[in-house]
């Protein structure tokens, strides 16, 4: 495991890890107290390293929730481009990542929850219908739920679906992934926003949303 990147704190103590047994890195950060960890599923193009989604990881860890950043492909994984759509592998890489967890001692008794971005979050509901009782929430922004097909109607965890009011072909597919959808669900649309919100003020709307959600439904799972 590499050296820890930032010292412990009000961050959540973020430090680079590996994990095993693919070596796939990651950033993980677990604040005090922490009772609930948001794996995040990056989307095409993307990494661990996603300004976006570490900016939404860091609002989580100061909300209370751990949060696990991590590449689902290698570096020669990722030189393919096939891999990068294969939303069967990434699902697996998610709930690989979700077992790795459970079998750390500083991780293993919190509750998890999926946060995806575009072809992300179709690996993050794939995951979630395959391992329902390892999942209590998850939330897509700018996702492309659609790609998670007949695993739709297997998700079993509350879902919210954050979508820009201005990514038009993105709403659409949600709101049609939304229909098939049937656990609890909520479909949120971003006024002015685009597919990556950069916007302003349109990314500290999806924070809130997210945190909101995954607040109230990993500490009821928690507390449960």
């Amino acid at each position: 495991m590499a050296s820890p990147t930032h010292a412990a704190g009000a961050d959540g103590g973020v430090r680079e890890v590996r994990i095993a047994p693919t070596g796939l890195e990651g950033l993980l950060g677990i604040p005090p107290g922490a009772g609930a960890l948001v794996v995040f599923a990056h989307g095409s193009g993307s990494s661990r390293l996603s300004p976006r989604n570490n900016q939404v990881a860091a609002a989580l860890r100061q909300a209370g929730l751990a949060t696990l950043l991590f590449d689902l492909l290698l570096p020669e994984e990722a030189a393919d481009r096939h891999n990068v759509f294969d939303i069967d592998l990434l699902a697996e890489r998610l709930l690989g990542a979700t077992g790795w967890l459970r079998e750390r001692p500083d991780t293993r008794d919190l509750t998890i929850g999926y946060f995806g971005a575009s072809t992300g979050a179709a690996a993050a509901l794939v995951a979630a219908a395959r391992a329902p009782a390892s999942v209590g929430a998850v939330v897509s922004r700018g996702g492309r739920p659609d790609m998670a097909g007949a695993a739709l109607a297997g998700v079993r965890c509350p879902t919210l679906l954050i979508v820009g009011g201005d990514d038009h072909a993105v709403l659409d597919l949600n709101r049609t992934a939304l229909d098939r959808l049937t656990c609890e669900k909520r479909l949120e649309i971003v006024p002015g926003a685009g597919h990556l919100f950069e916007e302003p003020g349109a990314l500290d709307r999806v924070i809130e949303l997210a945190r909101a959600w995954f607040v109230r439904h990993l500490r009821e799972r928690a507390g449960a």
